[in-house]
């Protein structure tokens, strides 16, 4: 099967890791290649040439010129590019998902649910190529007309993460390409075939359009390819999703420049049951924001916070909902949770069991390997913890769920915003003025806060972010359009006079 999927999309043992366009493929000689390999069985699916200082240069160097031509572009034009290619991934939808499941390690439903975004995105980006409104002000002086209009950035760097290796570069290349930027990326080396296969389908669009240098890749590792991104002055805008440590260090890099940032970090997400709250709805919600990707979600559970009346009872009704998770080959039917992505997200994982114990932590559910299964399988864990530590505070990328208590909702809310990432959150209630208080000014301090529903799932028609050390980035909807674009304020005279602001007389 997986050859199948590789021969669909145009994917080879050895694969070139840089690439400007359809005839722009770059085979770095001796080059360093890094194997792609299945998490579920360990054995190696493919190679890619790791492209070195000279490719990303030549790769960039042609996004910097393209933009000088793509920007003039109407924007309904670009918008009929993203058209295309949005049109390009429906035909290639299923091998694309199965090449994210194979690669990655999330389940097939998963794997497809993220090419569906990829196409929901383009689609977004076609109506919005028709709305990049810019406001009309009234001028204090008469005669005068004043507005604004939005203007495209340049070349953008994109920096994705493994755990969504072809949705996070939608979310900006579609947004960045339909603004008039173009875009140079830089996938997670851990899944870099996702990366290869979406050039080819994009390349195969730009060639329909007679385009090149508006979608680019670049494989390399931080230290040559990644330093040399974050450092470039040509790239005045970089997104960058991943880990807040490295969020920390790009956000300087940039800002010494003058350079924007989007940044996309941690999530210690929670979510509150309050007493009246519908179980029949939380456990479900609860159950697939912590286990659905494994744990490995910027937006997965992590912590439940409930009120003590019902603790007992909720507790009871996840440890039957984790019996009945099957777990095993992310591509076979019926799976709901597949293996994680490498042995250090093992490792990680049981050491911060281990350290969530020592606080006092009761392991009620999971807590083991599954060697049966292969090197990368775990049990989805469930703690129960006296109060929330440093443990839990901390973000730890793996299928690992604490369950605290509270009495009074301000009590509720207090442990809820006291971490130091600010990603998604949710309260599962019928109280109506609890509702309300979570979502108030001083309820939940995330990006994102859903009321009867859980922390992951977000749809792309609104802005996605976090607050605090999550970074403060917006991606896909809502008008998070304008962080590609740089604001212009513009005032017409077309009076004879030359009236000057504020009412000043300079008379020369």
């Amino acid at each position: 099967m997986s050859k199948s999927i590789l021969e669909e999309l145009q994917i080879e043992e050895l694969n070139p890791g840089a690439c400007w366009g359809p005839d722009g493929w770059i085979m770095v000689e001796k080059g360093k290649a890094v194997t792609s390999y299945n998490p579920t069985n360990g054995e190696p699916i493919a190679r890619v040439v790791q492209a070195d200082k000279g490719a990303y240069e030549a790769v960039t160097t042609r996004a910097v010129d393209a933009f000088k031509t793509w920007r003039t572009l109407p924007a309904p034009k670009r918008g009929e590019v993203m058209r295309d290619l949005g049109n390009a991934l429906r035909e290639l939808k299923e091998p694309l998902g199965d090449l994210v499941t194979l690669e990655m390690g999330k389940i097939r439903a998963e794997g497809h649910g993220e090419v569906q975004e990829m196409i929901d995105i383009c689609d977004f980006a076609v109506g919005l190529s028709r709305q990049l409104y810019g406001l009309t002000m009234h001028s204090e002086r008469p005669g005068h007309r004043m507005y604004e209009q939005w203007h495209p950035l340049g070349a953008i760097g994109v920096v994705s993460a493994f755990n969504f290796p072809v949705a996070v570069w939608s979310w900006n290349a579609a947004i960045a390409a339909v603004c008039g930027d173009t875009v140079v990326w830089k996938p997670s080396s851990t899944t870099p075939l996702t990366a290869v296969a979406v050039q080819h389908i994009a390349n195969r669009v730009m060639a329909d359009h007679g385009l090149a240098g508006i979608f680019t890749f670049v494989v390399g590792s931080g230290s040559t390819v990644g330093e040399m991104l974050i450092n470039d002055a040509r790239l005045p805008l970089v997104s960058f999703t991943g880990s807040t440590v490295m969020g920390r260090r790009i956000a300087e890099v940039v800002a010494k420049r003058f350079g924007g940032t989007i940044l996309e970090l941690g999530g210690n997400n929670a979510i509150i049951v309050t007493p009246d709250a519908d179980l029949g709805m939380a456990v479900p919600a609860i159950v697939f924001g912590a286990v659905g990707t494994s744990g490995q979600r910027c937006t997965s559970t992590r912590r439940i916070i409930v009120h003590t009346s019902i603790a007992d009872k909720l507790v009871q009704s996840l440890v039957g909902a984790y019996g009945q998770v099957r777990i095993g080959d992310p591509l076979d039917e019926g799976t709901l949770m597949g293996p994680v992505v490498n042995k250090p997200t093992v490792d990680l994982m049981f050491a911060a069991i281990e350290r969530a114990k020592k606080d006092g932590g009761t392991v009620v559910y999971g807590g083991n390997k599954l060697p049966e299964k292969g090197e990368l399988f775990v049990e989805p864990t469930i703690i129960r913890m006296p109060e929330q530590t440093d443990i839990i505070r901390e973000e730890t990328f793996a299928p690992v769920l604490y369950i605290l208590e509270y009495e009074t909702i301000e009590e509720a809310i207090e442990i809820h915003n006291d971490v130091p990432q600010g990603l998604s959150s949710a309260i599962f209630t019928t109280n109506m003025r609890e509702a309300e208080q979570f979502l108030s000014h001083a309820g939940s301090d995330c990006g994102i806060a859903n009321v009867n529903i859980g922390t992951s799932g977000a749809e792309i028609g609104g802005a996605f972010g976090g607050e605090k050390e999550t970074g403060g980035g917006r991606e896909s909807g809502s008008d998070a359009w304008k962080g590609y674009m740089r604001r212009q304020t513009n005032t017409i005279n077309w009076s004879t006079e030359l009236p000057l602001a504020q009412g000043i007389k300079f008379d020369i």
